[in-house]
């Protein structure tokens, strides 16, 4: 008999960003992020109202592997950005 085998799946991670609309240039701030799988190590960088550019600089880190598969602004003051691990 065959044995079945499992199917690894990816590590994904949302991250949703705002900026403070009263001044300009502001930096991006977390305000949700989910994990699907592993954020290790990263994971002390996806808290909310943390620096999205210190949570991408963790994730982003060749030792890591996350890369950025799709992003989006939903206005001038917001957007999310979605990390997927190879």
């Amino acid at each position: 008999m065959a044995r079945a085998k499992a199917v690894h799946q990816p590590d994904l991670v949302l991250i949703s960003w705002t900026r403070n609309p009263l001044v300009p240039g502001s930096p991006r701030r977390i305000t949700a992020a989910r994990v699907i799988g592993s954020a290790q190590p990263c994971t002390f960088t996806l808290v909310r109202n943390r620096l999205v550019i210190n949570a991408l600089n963790c994730l982003l880190d060749h030792d890591i592997g996350f890369r950025i598969v799709f992003q989006k602004s939903t206005s001038r003051v917001s957007g999310y950005i979605l990390l997927q691990r190879f």
